[in-house]
Parts: C-alpha cells; structure tokens; sequence
C-alpha cells in the first residue's frame, strides 16, 4: 500500500490485522496504529474483481451501446461498448478458435492481431444475442446491479500487470524518477513476448531483471491455463480463471518489508503471508505471528475495535472538538467539516485554514476506510484567501497519495465544496456501530412509566395469591428504586403492608427504565403467568 515514490511514506509504520471466522475473514490495515483500511470477505463470496469468465450474450440494448452479459449473478452484467477494448476482434476469433479447434490454437504470441475495433462504433457491429464472450468482472455487483463486465482483459501480478492482445508497456506514474522510469521501460521491453501488454506497478521500483521476467512467465502461464480450458467443451457461464481471493490480493498488493507485524488467527492465512514475506524480506519473516486465542484479535490489538465503533458512525471527531457529518445520498456522498467546540484566540481564517487542513487528513483515512467511491463532495469550513484554499487544495492531494484507488481532486469551488471522485468496484463498507437500545428493544418506543408501578403491583399480587412467597426482591433501575422508596409513606411501604410480604428492592443499572423482575429467596426470577 505504500507508494515507492514517496520516500516519506517508508517511514510509517504499518501492522496488518487478519481476524478469520467460519463466515468471514476482516482485514484491518493500520499506519502508525491508525486505521486506514478495513477489508471484509465473505467465505463463500462470488464475483471477484478480476474473475474471467466464458459469458452468454442475453440481450442487445443499441440505445445503451451495450449489451447484458449471463455470467450467473442473478442479474445479468453490464458490457458497454467502449469495454470491449480496442483487440475485440482478434480477442473473439481467438476464443472461439480455443473452444472450437483447440489443437488449431496457437500462443498467443505466434498469431498476428487484426485491425482494432472502431472506438465510435456501435456493439450491433461486434456482438450479437446468444454469442459466447470472454469476458472480466471490473466491478462487483452493487445495490440492485449485477456485475460490470470488461472484455479488456488483464492479469495482475505483484510488480506488473499483464495485457493479452496488447503490446504497450506503460509505468506507473507514482514511479518519478525519469532514468528508473526509462530502465524499467526498456527492460520490460526486452523480455516481454509479442501480443501481450505489461503496465508496470508502483512495487516494480528498482526491482531486478531477473524477478520481473519471472513474474511475467508466472502471468503467460495463467493466461495460457484460462485459455485451455476454453477447450474442453465448457459451456457458458463458466469461471476460467479466478482472481485470488480478497486476502491474497491485500497481501499481495499491501505486503511490503516496512510492514512491523502480519497478525492472523488463521493457520492457511499465517502460512501465505509467512512465505510471501520470507519472499520479499527474509529477514522480516518473523513479523508474521499466528495467534489463535478465542478472543478476537480486534479487541486484542491496536485497539481496533473501538476505533472501528468510533470511525464508522454518522459523526466522525478529528482534532479538538472538531468534527466530519459524513451522509450517503442515492447519487453522492457529502461531508460536512464543523470547528465545533474548538476554543482558539487565532482570527476566524486562520481558525479555518487550521481546522481544514486537519479534516483533510481524515477525510482522507475515511475514503479509505469505508472505501467510498462514486462523487464525493465536502463541504469545508469557508476561507477567503487564495493562497489557502490553495493549500487546502495541495493538503487533501497530499493526504490521498497513499490512496491506492484511482482518484480525482478538483479545487475549492466559489462556493467552498470540493469535488472528489474516486473510482468504486465494490460495495461501501459499512460497519454497523449502533447497539440495539435495551429498554425499547429497537423500535424507539416504550411504554408509560406512569403506568409503571401498577404493572409492578399486578405482578405481586398474582406472586402473593400463590401463597409460596413471604419475601421478595423487586430489581428495578435506580430511578424506579428511588421513586418507589421516596418518602416515609413510599410505594414499597404501603405493599408490604396491603398484601403482608416483605419486599426488599435491588437496584441494577443495566435495567431499562421499565423493566423489572421479582426474584425469590434464592435469587432466581420469578416466573409465572400475567
């Protein structure tokens, strides 16, 4: 996760938290025992980012340029026009040359591409109803949307990225320095092989020949294993070729020899991060510590728990009483910086500036966090200089750099909003941090006090008339227990003496206001029919 290019990132220190259950597996990313990323994964989860699939045309929607793509989601996936990538044509007759006449199918380097398709055209001209595409899924299924499908595909490695039907080499432009730039683009240019396209990662930095070319051999050997099994008769919708799980993906993506500890409680998991560190650091393999205590390891370490209770919520406190009011609308995310309570003797711009500078950081740490994407548009403390709405401007890039997700940040506005987007492939993270309320169960209702203390008599009139009882315990909430023994002529006073048992009132804290329970002589509560 940590950008090469910045050398004052190196510095962080980074922890990597994964607490598996039989249903789920929580990745928790921390910066300085910050949270900053929180990952979930379903154990039975489909439909991964980067799933290449054998899909069925279902229908042709000419107005939309696109068509719905069966890959078995219950909906069926969208396939725009401008996704079937500029080799569709050679990407077609290849696959169904591999399913068709599979001993006819050459490497993929042996053949020559045709022309690319027509960037204005129109999906009539490419595809048709019922026809079998190789396709890739490039966003997860969202709300009521099935999957978003690109026939543009691509096979990612830890250093490099690898496109079929492409001969482009491209760098990572978080990788700035020009000669490490042109090494790495002349170098990957000497040992790719033909048709197949490389996008150089932000980790290939000053990496050797030696584990680039090998990577690039492990990626044509995964690309070549898709395509054989296009020739063993399969039928559409079938997987071809999965993307890694979430957790191998953020271990192969995140890992890096900065990090100071790999926390699992999974066996199979501790294994994997074991021998991908020893792979990058070998002196760094201990890092990775396999703990498999009961407890959760988010309430064990870092205090994760309670940083996710405080992170998740409507309200969201930064820095001196100030504070984020983040709101998920249908069509974009909004968030509100308020100074709240914060007490400083600074003039009101110089307040601003302090405050929103501050909130940059964790607006920042929450795109991240909830994995928030689509528009976002935040809502700053108004500023009437240039020169600062122009820092505030540099602060929110400098703040997202580590961001892996593709993003764009536009200036204040005349009105003080800032424009984000932030590309999304997967459903919002949302965290549930709200407990159910004890008293009304949930549904923000309760019935009268006023009516509280005959519902109590009721209750021991019915334990008197059974004629067991001579002494018993009323518990109740503190404030009920006050009111019932107020005065010399209390409530409790006037039951003793009206049904002739003895009644001793325990006060509990945990009780909601109505609630209440009568309790024997050995303690146990007291059942019975109203």
């Amino acid at each position: 996760m940590l950008n090469a290019a910045q050398d004052n990132i190196l510095t962080v220190n980074n922890d990597l938290v994964i607490n598996a259950t039989e249903s789920e597996i929580v990745i928790a990313l921390l910066e300085d025992r910050q949270l900053v990323e929180i990952h979930k994964e379903k154990r039975n989860q489909r439909f991964s980012v980067g799933d290449i699939y054998l899909g069925k045309v279902k229908k042709i929607m000419p107005g939309l340029n696109a068509a719905f793509v069966d890959v078995g989601y219950e909906k069926d996936a969208f396939l725009h026009y401008q996704d079937l990538g500029p080799q569709f044509s050679t990407l077609h007759k290849y696959v169904q040359t591999a399913m068709d006449n599979p001993k006819n199918c050459k490497p993929l380097q042996y053949i020559n591409l045709m022309p690319e398709i027509n960037k204005k055209g129109k999906i009539t001209e490419q595809i048709a109803s019922g026809q079998r595409v190789l396709v890739q899924i490039s966003k997860e299924p969202i709300s009521t949307k099935g999957p978003r499908l690109t026939s543009e595909i691509s096979m990612a490695g830890r250093n490099l990225v690898l496109l079929p039907f492409s001969d482009k080499v491209s760098i990572s432009q978080k990788i700035k320095g020009k000669e490490e730039r042109e090494r790495l683009r002349q170098l990957i240019l000497a040992i790719k092989p033909k048709n197949f396209g490389i996008i150089v990662r932000t980790e290939a930095k000053n990496r050797r020949v030696a584990v680039l070319d090998a990577e690039i051999k492990s990626l044509v050997e995964k690309w070549e294993n898709a395509i054989s099994v296009l020739g063993s008769g399969v039928m559409p919708p079938k997987l071809i070729a999965g993307e890694m799980d979430a957790t191998s993906a953020i271990l192969r993506d995140t890992l890096s020899n900065s990090f100071n500890s790999v926390i699992t409680n999974d066996p199979a998991i501790y294994h994997e991060a074991k021998n991908f560190v020893s792979s990058i650091a070998p002196d760094k393999e201990k890092i990775v510590k396999l703990d498999t205590d009961k407890i959760s390891l988010f309430d064990r370490y870092f205090n994760i728990e309670k940083q996710i209770k405080l992170l998740f919520g409507k309200t969201v406190t930064f820095k001196n009483g100030a504070y984020l009011i983040m709101e998920h609308t249908e069509a974009l995310f909004v968030i509100d910086v308020n100074s709240g309570n914060r007490a400083n003797n600074a003039d009101q711009e110089t307040n601003a500036l302090e405050v929103n500078l501050a909130a940059a950081d964790e607006i920042a740490r929450q795109l991240r966090l909830r994995d928030i994407g689509g528009i976002i548009v935040v809502d700053f403390i108004d500023m009437h200089l240039n020169q600062n709405k122009k820092a505030l401007h540099d602060k929110m890039k400098e703040a997202m750099a580590s961001d892996r997700t593709k993003h764009n940040i536009l200036p204040l506005s005349k009105f003080g909003l800032m424009q984000i987007t932030r590309q999304r492939v997967r459903p919002e993270m949302n965290m549930n941090t709200q407990e159910v309320c004890p008293t009304c169960g949930g549904t923000g209702e309760i019935g009268s006090t006023i009516l509280l203390a005959d519902e109590i008599e009721e209750d021991l009139k019915t334990i008197v008339s059974e004629g067991s009882h001579k002494k018993v315990t009323l518990k109740v909430n503190p404030i009920i227990e006050a009111y019932l023994t107020k005065g010399l002529f209390s409530k409790r006073f006037k039951w003793q003496l009206k049904y002739k048992v003895r009644i001793k009132i325990q006060s509990d804290s945990e009780y909601g206001l109505i609630k209440f329970d009568f309790l024997d002589q050995e303690g146990n509560v007291i059942e019975f029919e109203n």
